[in-house]
């Protein structure tokens, strides 16, 4: 009897002393091998997003710092220039090697038949009918920077490498013009090209937008009051006498450009390839030059803040791999404060009617679900439905009604502004309502109560003490929806997003903000670039560098609405209460 009390009495003591012993046991009930693995994983998450932001940095902020032109020398006797792009290892074919040096074909046998070339930008494309050589290392005699090279960027047919044989001021011609002079012209064209654009974009185009309005304005007459009628025919009269003022005006401002056009054909520079081809075509055709081996660091700093200049507030050139983005950045910007516009009220409407006031069930829990589920919607299918019920269905309607005279041609029964922000304000409210709801769901329940017990009602309550309480947390929401928003492409190539678009969504013609119209997006234009080029090479830096402002435009406003959230936090913490 007392073996067996002993036995059972010191039975757990033996256990417990064999479960000290094993330090095996010890590391899995303290969850050691999990705390590693979780800190090798945020560790492994970090290097690359880190490694993926630091890319984009560094390629983008170089991409605009003026590079030499160097001057190849070929074993076959042919020379050209170019900015040296980028390198790489390659295998030669045996049809390279052939009729190569033994030694060549040695040291590339010794490299394991792979061998360097160089990829190098020649540009000239309307002379040599290519932008990009490469060049294997054995085929490279000798390479010269030459001081007399410059770097030419025309608005047609992209960069031009070579010399400046001559230039041409209204019948003074120079020969090998100095840089300085060369700098002085081509500030003179840019003061006579801007003048023929705002004649051209501004007035002419003011005009023909009141002609159409009249002409608008006739067709409006006789839908109402029928053709022939008086009334028409009154509206029709009034139009002729508009119109006929408005042609005088259009006929001396065309008078006017072509007398700038013709000034400005007097102003001449003549190109010279490494070739000894020549390109003739006037001082404003072209956007900057500069001798790329001869320049001063002064010189590259000036020329790398005039790209950067030119890229945030220019239009895009040769088929938006040259030239600004500033469409693409009011376009961006004007869709994600209208997306904020339309998914803030929603997503909180819808959050606060099924946690404060709808009958929780099953038929509640099934929306959760629902809206849950929508979230994980591909974004093409969103894409779609605007296209089918926004485009089609609505705009089509408010075509009918609000616009029958500009019928059969579409007003908001196609792509624009408008219904892009509507269908990504689809596609990010359930993020919001969740957020949202998440949010109403921590408020404490006794803020609630002392409320209703000083005599407040229900929505009182939450206008004044639940709202504000859940504000940060809604705005975490906000902000998750503006991040996604931004990064869509896939629906906007649907329902209104344009590879160029020829007007602005906003301007200074009433009514200033253009709902309607098509618009660029920094996400669509990366893709364009990338994919969609004549040159995919020459639209590499594009994309990074319209990454870089894509993902410092998103991280801005990220960061401004943080900080609103930070605010809204500390001015509702509990404390305060």
């Amino acid at each position: 009897m007392s073996d067996t009390v002993t036995t059972a009495a010191t039975s757990p003591v033996t256990q417990l002393s064999t479960v000290r012993r094993s330090p095996r046991s010890d590391l899995s009930a303290m969850g050691e091998p999990f705390v590693w693995v979780m800190g090798a994983s945020l560790v492994a998450g970090l290097a690359m997003i880190i490694g993926f932001l630091a890319l984009i940095i560094y390629v983008g902020a170089v991409t605009f710092w003026p590079a030499p032109i160097v001057v190849v020398e070929m074993t076959d006797g042919k020379v050209f220039a170019g900015e040296e792009f980028r390198s790489e290892t390659y295998k030669p074919s045996p049809e390279q090697l052939a009729g190569k040096s033994e030694a060549i074909r040695e040291q590339i046998t010794a490299n394991f038949g792979a061998t360097e070339r160089t990829l190098y930008r020649v540009g000239n494309y309307d002379l040599f009918g290519e932008d990009f050589v490469w060049v294997p290392s054995f085929d490279v005699k000798a390479v010269k920077f030459a001081k007399d090279m410059y770097l030419v960027e025309r608005r047609e047919w992209g960069p031009f490498i070579g010399r400046i044989k001559e230039i041409n001021l209204a019948g003074t011609r120079t020969a090998a013009p100095t840089y300085p002079a060369l700098t002085e012209a081509l500030a003179t064209a840019d003061v006579r090209r801007a003048a023929i654009e705002r004649l051209d974009k501004v007035e002419i185009a003011e005009v023909n937008h009141e002609i159409e309005a009249l002409r608008l304005g006739v067709r409006r007459s006789e839908l109402d009051y029928g053709v022939g009628s008086g009334e028409a025919k009154a509206a029709a009269a009034e139009a002729a006498a508009q119109t006929a003022r408005l042609e005088v005006q259009y006929k001396t401002l065309e008078t006017k450009i072509s007398a700038l056009r013709q000034t400005d054909e007097n102003f001449t520079v003549t190109l010279e390839a490494i070739d000894q081809q020549t390109k003739t075509l006037p001082v404003s055709k072209l956007v900057r030059l500069f001798p790329a081996n001869n320049l001063s660091l002064a010189d590259k700093w000036s020329i790398y803040a005039s790209r950067w200049l030119e890229f945030l507030t220019g239009q895009p050139r040769e088929a938006n791999t040259e030239g600004g983005v500033l469409p693409a950045i009011v376009g961006t910007l004007t869709m994600m404060v209208l997306l904020s516009l339309a998914v803030a009220p929603f997503g909180v409407i819808t959050a606060l009617y099924l946690r404060e006031y709808s009958k929780q069930g099953a038929l509640v829990s099934f929306i959760r679900i629902c809206v849950n589920n929508l979230a994980g919607v591909p974004s093409i299918v969103y894409g779609v439905f605007g296209l089918g019920f926004f485009c089609y269905i609505l705009g089509g309607s408010i075509d009918q009604i609000f616009f029958p005279e500009k019928l059969p041609t579409p007003t908001f029964g196609t792509g624009g502004m408008l219904w892009a922000s509507l269908t990504l304000a689809l596609l990010t409210v359930p993020v919001v309502i969740v957020a949202t709801e998440e949010a109403l769901a921590a408020v404490p329940r006794s803020m609630r109560e002392g409320s209703l017990a000083c005599g407040a009602s229900k929505w009182q309550t939450i206008w004044r003490i639940v709202l504000p309480r859940a504000a940060p947390g809604i705005m975490t929401g906000l902000i998750l929806a503006m991040a996604r928003g931004a990064g869509e492409v896939a629906p906007l190539m649907i329902v209104g997003v344009v590879k160029l678009a020829p007007e602005l969504p906003i301007d200074f013609t009433v009514p200033f903000v253009h709902f309607e119209r098509s618009f660029m997006h920094l996400g669509f234009h990366i893709y364009d670039v990338g994919f969609q080029s004549r040159n995919s090479e020459a639209g590499r830096p594009m994309v990074f560098v319209t990454t870089l402002l894509l993902v410092g435009i998103v991280l801005f406003l990220n960061a401004f609405a943080i900080q609103v959230r930070n605010r809204l936090k500390k001015t509702y913490d509990a404390g305060q209460f």
